[in-house]
């Protein structure tokens, strides 16, 4: 999927302000709405140099989160909540098995948000195809990471990733989750991201191996320090096109 405009930064020019190494936090499970206070309170101290660049890696237990475009035909049929938040997007799921990370990272001057969002998906396809997706990529008009469609197999196109972020005084917060060997269950009371004509997949679905969130961690957050940096270019990885949800 290619930006509507060119991004406000060279391809091999850091998007962030300040270089220094990462913080990365390794927070195990922990509850939702803990660590959306958590990002919250972070972001503040990023946005007021407090602290550096930061981030939250972690896993959820089983959480419905519905972003601001979310629609009533969206919402879960099975009476579980839903946690309504500050983000963009609609409704999806977090849970156990999936590898959720969130970027606590002040923009350089002109803030890019385009930009942001193709540098994170360019880490995650970088580390989805690292562990045995080779085909996934883009889809034209939507985000994430999918996987292309199988006519052979009547598989539709598959997200195995998603992400959605909001930027505040130049900080972002929220941000990406991977699916590596979580149940899709929960998946099915919902219309996940608004996309009623596509399907969700797992990395362990894909490559019939166990893949854990611990896993594919490494590769996850150096290929987001990379491609942060710039040494990890985004390219066209474009797998197909549809409509925006």
């Amino acid at each position: 999927m290619t930006a509507p405009r060119d991004p406000f930064f060279p391809a091999d020019k850091s998007i962030r302000a300040d270089n220094s190494p990462l913080d990365v936090r390794n927070l195990g499970l922990v509850d939702y709405e803990e660590t959306w206070h958590m990002q919250a309170d972070l972001a503040t101290q990023r946005a007021n140099d407090e602290i550096g660049d930061t981030l939250l890696v972690l896993q959820h237990p089983n959480t419905y989160t519905a972003g601001k475009r979310t629609q009533p035909e969206d919402l879960p049929d099975n009476g579980l909540p839903v946690v309504k938040v500050d983000r963009g997007g609609r409704i999806t799921w977090h849970g156990e098995g999936q590898l959720v990370t969130y970027p606590i990272i002040k923009l350089a001057d002109p803030v890019d948000v385009v930009d942001f969002v193709r540098r994170i998906e360019e880490a995650m396809i970088f580390a989805v195809r690292e562990f045995g997706v080779a085909d996934a990529g883009r889809i034209e008009g939507r985000s994430g990471v999918w996987v292309p469609a199988d006519p052979a197999t009547f598989r539709r196109d598959r997200k195995v990733a998603q992400l959605g972020i909001r930027v505040t005084r130049g900080v972002t917060m929220h941000g990406l989750a991977v699916n590596c060997n979580n149940t899709l269950e929960y998946f099915g009371h919902i219309i996940a991201c608004g996309i009623n004509d596509a399907d969700v997949t797992t990395l362990s679905l894909e490559t019939g191996r166990d893949i854990t969130p611990d896993a594919i961690t490494p590769t996850l957050v150096d290929a987001l320090s990379r491609a942060l940096s710039g040494e990890l270019h985004v390219s066209d990885h474009t797998i197909g096109a549809a409509p925006t949800p």
